[in-house]
């Protein structure tokens, strides 16, 4: 098998990338080893979560259930740890809280010697001679079901280092352990190895008589190897799924069957879980047992769902005695009375999470890991680039925070994007973009002061501290940066192409040289705005309209938001968007507005967000007085409105915010269903009735943020309403992400998600490629070398005036 190595950069010590040049190096070795297996994976899953979610007529009110329960047992957590105490006792087991992983690992180890009936534990430390072990010198062993939360605490290391043998039975956590490999997922943590190098690393290994030809030979072999394994254990380990604290009862949910055979074949039964597993009841567990797998695995249920309420009266099997009846000579389980069950309940950091308002929400994961699925960024590199000690994906940034400190999130928390595609996968509505956010800009405080901050000083007008990262302090503000380059162009676009200035960025602030930068407009579009005559004007234009073909009066007004780039760079699309709605009888006005806050949001600017986020609202209040729509053409500022505000604004201004803004083109096609005139529009070549049927194609690309807030259809119905023929794509992101494509230690990993969706618009031959993103649109146009509009642009009517 070949070696891999997460880290091929910093020697032999795991240490994690420290530099720009470090991480780019990382994540390229990642790209070339892991990337393609990861990615043929999560893109099943993806496809399969979908197709079970699409299929499940409720799911909008089980994720609302299952959501309320775990924040009603998280709320309630210290009297469910004693209710679950009591009903375990009761049951005839042991309930131990562990402190930490230290607690836990030593409370574990102590159990298995006592079990293994091993007199002197210290002797683990000793020689091949003088090893732990029984009278007859055999070292305790230990079987283990697939866990995160034993991960979490290394525990087949610390009972390694007492002189346990343990064994993982899940077969992709085998593999690992095998390989001496490490988790890459939450749920397929084998997902980076491929069949065939599995196979050779079983025949490196083992050196088998069989040849590992098909999944079959590969699956029988472990098999049989684990069994033997499970069946002399002295005591079986598994994790929980869940945790019913009035009946003691353990949920595992698997697609083996091994966690059972762990639980129930040894005498001993240790299960292990975080104190976020309680819920209250086993009437709660119905809606995780159905979201779980559907979220997981897109199945409509797991194959083994296995509830457990420890001691078990099951008889064990006496493997020497196969003829024997289970329980003794009646048949019975009074033989049995010696079995232990020992519930170990992990704090680790939990009850922290527990007070901190912004981790809190953390503790609702049920660990499926359809966050990481969904992530663009995690299907090219998987969890060794974007995961900490531990946890992976999305919400691993939250549980490596909480468990393992803000050093390890911050390895990789850049690595999220803030898309919020893993909002709608997520079983339980964990915001986890904003987790995400809260932490970097934790990590942002932490950091040391930059050599170069004076660079940046003029150009920073933000609420963050000194030494500030520099990068992240530059996009942050990139609404300074743009005026000033639209203030000075076009000189700033041909200083923007020169070698000195474009190394000088990518030493100094982290851009890619190879990345092409903006061109700035010297007319931004509120200047274009106010010398066409403005607000005074729009109304004559859309009074002057040729309204004969309406069926109904459009009594709207509305003002159009002029995000940065729309404002400053791509102001052609601003242009389109005024003409179209006076087209259809709508007076607009473009005043100039603060930039949104999403920018420094991206970067975890968090203060400087809120301060933005309460200027958009007092720009705008004299409008929502009066009754005027708020039009946005950018889907992510158009997203800080109707989500991230609600952090920021109180409720009443949120709301009316929320209420009252429209993107583009879900403002148009709400035009349309009132009785505007649709001929007052471009349209495609063909009969226009939105068949299909001689329609031009045109490929749509909508934006992530666009389709968490369920924007997509608006725009492909508009584009059908208006003689077109969309085809939408698959690929659920560019890759771009605002300010991630432009950084050099991500350039790689943007440009692989990015031509996953170039490739698919490429292949279908299509003349018209439109998308709804800024991002989306730049990055289309280096990938497919031609313009890509917005779809407003193709839709305006052709005056250019």
């Amino acid at each position: 098998m070949a070696e891999r190595s997460h880290a091929p950069d910093q020697s032999d010590t795991g240490a994690a990338p420290n530099s720009r040049a470090e991480t780019a190096a990382h994540l390229r070795h990642l790209l070339e080893t892991e990337g393609e297996a990861i990615h043929t994976q999560t893109s099943v899953s993806n496809y399969r979560r979908a197709q079970a979610y699409d299929e499940t007529d409720n799911l909008d009110a089980l994720r609302t259930e299952a959501r309320a329960i775990k924040e009603d047992a998280i709320d309630r957590l210290p009297e469910l740890i004693e209710t679950v105490r009591e009903a375990v006792e009761a049951n005839g087991g042991t309930v131990y809280v562990a402190d930490d992983a230290a607690d836990a690992n030593a409370y574990v180890a102590d159990v298995v010697e006592d079990r293994a009936g091993v007199d002197d534990p210290e002797a683990a430390t000793r020689g091949e001679e003088g090893e732990a072990g029984d009278s007859d010198g055999n070292r305790p062993s230990v079987v283990k079901s697939k866990s995160m939360t034993t991960e979490e605490i290394d525990l087949n290391d610390a009972l390694e280092a007492a002189g346990i043998d343990v064994t993982e039975t899940d077969l992709g956590e085998w593999v690992l352990q095998v390989a001496d490999d490490t988790p890459s997922h939450i749920v397929g943590p084998a997902m980076h190895l491929t069949r065939e190098e599995i196979a050779d690393l079983f025949v490196e290994h083992f050196d088998p008589d069989v040849e590992f030809d098909t999944p079959e030979t590969l699956t029988k072999f472990a098999r049989d190897h684990l069994g033997e394994h499970i069946q002399d254990a002295d005591v079986g380990i598994t994790g929980a799924n869940f945790v019913a604290a009035d009946s003691g009862t353990i949920a595992l949910v698997t697609n083996e069957g091994n966690a059972r055979k762990c639980a129930v074949t040894p005498d001993t039964h240790v299960a292990i879980a975080g104190v976020e597993k309680l819920i209250p009841s086993v009437r709660d567990l119905e809606p995780f047992v159905d979201l779980i797998a559907k979220s997981a695995t897109g199945q409509p249920l797991s194959q083994y769902v296995t509830m457990l309420s420890p001691p078990t009266d099951s008889p064990t099997v006496d493997f020497e005695s196969p003829d024997e009846p289970l329980g003794g000579d009646d048949g019975t389980a009074a033989a049995n009375r010696d079995r232990e069950f020992h519930l170990v309940l992990l704090d680790n950091g939990r009850t922290d999470m527990r007070e901190d308002d912004q981790l809190r929400e953390t503790l609702y994961c049920i660990r499926c890991g359809a966050c990481s699925n969904s992530c663009a960024n995690f299907q090219s590199v998987g969890g060794h680039g974007f995961g900490g000690e531990t946890y992976s994906g999305g919400i691993a940034t939250g549980w490596e925070a909480g468990v393992h400190g803000r050093d390890s999130a911050a390895e990789f928390n850049d690595l999220c994007t803030g898309c919020t595609r893993c909002v709608d996968a997520c079983p339980v509505k964990i915001d986890i973009p904003w987790i995400n956010t809260v932490v970097r800009d934790r990590v942002n405080r932490d950091d040391d002061p930059e050599a170069y901050d004076f660079l940046v000083d003029g150009l920073t007008p933000d609420d963050e501290p000194d030494g500030f990262d520099l990068g992240k302090r530059f996009f942050g503000n990139i609404a300074t940066v743009t005026k000033l380059g639209s203030a000075t162009a076009p000189l700033s676009n041909w200083l923007g192409d020169t070698e000195l200035v474009r190394s000088l960025l990518e030493r100094t602030l982290g851009i890619d040289r190879r990345r092409d930068l903006p061109t700035f407009e010297r007319q931004s579009l509120v200047d274009w705005f106010a010398a066409r005559g403005g607000e005074r004007e729009s109304r004559r234009r859309a009074a002057a309209a040729d309204l004969e073909e309406q069926t109904a009066e459009l009594d709207r007004e509305v003002v159009l938001y002029p995000d940065i780039y729309t404002n400053y760079v791509d102001t052609d699309r601003g242009k389109a968007a005024v003409r179209t709605l006076e087209a259809l009888g709508v007076p607009v006005s473009v005043p100039d507005l603060p930039e949104s806050g999403r920018a420094p949001l991206s970067q975890g600017m968090v203060a400087t967000a809120d301060r933005q986020a309460s200027r958009v609202y007092a720009a705008l209040a004299e409008d929502l007085d009066a009754g005027r729509d708020v039009v946005v053409i950018e889907p992510s500022d158009l997203a800080a409105f109707q989500r991230e505000y609600e952090r920021f604004l109180p409720e009443r201004s949120f709301e009316r915010l929320r209420d009252n803004s429209y993107e583009i083109c879900e403002f148009i096609f709400g035009l349309l269903e009132n009785g505007a005139d649709r001929d007052a529009l471009s349209t495609g070549d063909g009969d226009g009735d939105g068949d299909g049927d001689g329609n031009r194609s045109i490929a749509y690309h909508s934006h992530c943020q666009q389709r968490t807030l369920d924007l997509e259809a608006p725009t492909t119905t508009l584009l059908e309403r208006c003689g077109y023929a969309p085809r939408t794509s698959s690929v659920e992101c560019c890759g771009m992400a605002g300010s991630f494509g432009y950084k050099r230690e991500y350039y790689e990993v943007s440009m692989d998600v990015g031509d996953r969706l170039a490739r698919e618009f490429d292949h279908g031959g299509t003349d018209l490629v439109v998308a709804s993103g800024t991002s989306c649109g730049d990055q289309l146009e280096a990938l497919l070398e031609r313009d890509v509009p917005h779809p407003i642009e193709v839709l305006a009517p052709n005056s250019a005036v």
